[in-house]
Parts: C-alpha cells; structure tokens; sequence
C-alpha cells in the first residue's frame, strides 16, 4: 500500500468520527473547552489503537489464510465501504430529530471507540500486507485527531455544506481501495 493510499484510508476511517465531531461539536458549551481537544484526541488515539489491535488477531491468521488473504482484504474493506455509504444515509434521516443534549466524558469515550471499530478491520488487512504497521497506525490517529478537531470547530457550517455526504465520500475510497488490492494480486493491474 502507497503512502497516497494509506493517506485516503485513514481520511476515509476518519470520516464516522468527523461527522461525530461535526455533529456534537456545536453542542459543547463554553464550559467544555476540554471536550473541544479532548474529544479529538481521543477520536485519535482510539483510531490509532484499533489498526494495532486488527493487526495482532489477523497476524495470528496470516499463514494460514495467505492464499486467499487478499478477497479478505477486498471483503472487508468493500465492507466498509458499503456500511459507511448506507449509514450516511441513516445519520442524515436521524440528524433532523437530533437534540443537543450535554456531552459528558463517557459518550465520548463510547463514540471514540464506535467511530474506530472500522479501523479494526483495517488492521485485520495490514497483517496480510507488507505494511509498517506503526507508522499505519501513527497516521491514522492523526490524521483522526486533525479532521475531528476541524469538525468540532466547523460545527453546523460544515454539516450544512456537506450535508451527510463524507462518510459516502469515505466508503467509496475504501471499495475503490478494495479492489485495487483484489486486481493486482489477481494479477490484472
């Protein structure tokens, strides 16, 4: 996996915890100045673990799975995908109906670790590839934290601009992804 393509991974994993960010960001009171970082930071740190974690359960399958560890990688990563496409639109519905209501340190935590369950699955992929898995992992919580932030602070702006579209934005890089790696150890590209 390229550099450029481990970049639009972690953007696309970063993407449930955006819409998070963007979605609660507005509903922090000038009391919780903490949350504003802190709700990031841990959106990145629990993006950065997940892949780790994937990487030590599908490292323990590698050997045995290696002829056909790619259709798992497009699987799963076309799995992603699709799941990602189809909440948008679920959040979309259910975003009008959305009441701010306190944002209290255990929401955060439960929304750090839902929003990082798909980069579990990634890590599940990395065990099968020729990948530094820290530095994966290192990106993908940076790259989490930074677009959480942004989302915290942008807030209704950017939700009304976007308008639920970047978790489709999201899955789409990862069955584009997907299939990449399916074709070339397929031997077509």
């Amino acid at each position: 996996m390229s550099m450029w393509e481990l970049v639009l991974v972690a953007v696309s994993l970063a993407m449930d915890a955006f819409a998070v960010a963007v979605a609660k960001g507005p509903c922090l009171t000038s009391r919780d100045d903490l949350k504003r970082v802190g709700m990031p930071l841990l959106f990145g740190v629990f993006q950065m673990a997940m892949p780790l974690i994937g990487w030590v359960i599908g490292a323990q399958l590698a050997d045995k799975i290696n002829d056909y560890d790619h259709w798992i990688i497009f699987g799963l990563l076309a799995y992603l995908g699709i799941n990602m496409i189809r909440n948008s639109k679920k959040a979309a519905e259910e975003e009008a109906h959305i009441i701010c209501q306190l944002v209290s340190w255990r929401e955060i935590v439960v929304l750090a670790f839902a929003t990082s369950l798909d980069a579990l699955a990634i890590g599940l992929t990395f065990a099968f590839m020729d990948i530094n898995v820290w530095g994966a992992s290192g990106l993908i919580g940076v790259v989490a934290f930074l677009i959480s932030l942004v989302g915290v602070f942008l807030g209704q702006q950017l939700k009304r601009f976007l308008g639920g579209r970047e978790e489709v934005l999201g899955g789409v890089v990862l069955i584009l992804i997907g299939l990449k790696i399916l074709l070339q150890h397929l031997q077509i590209i």
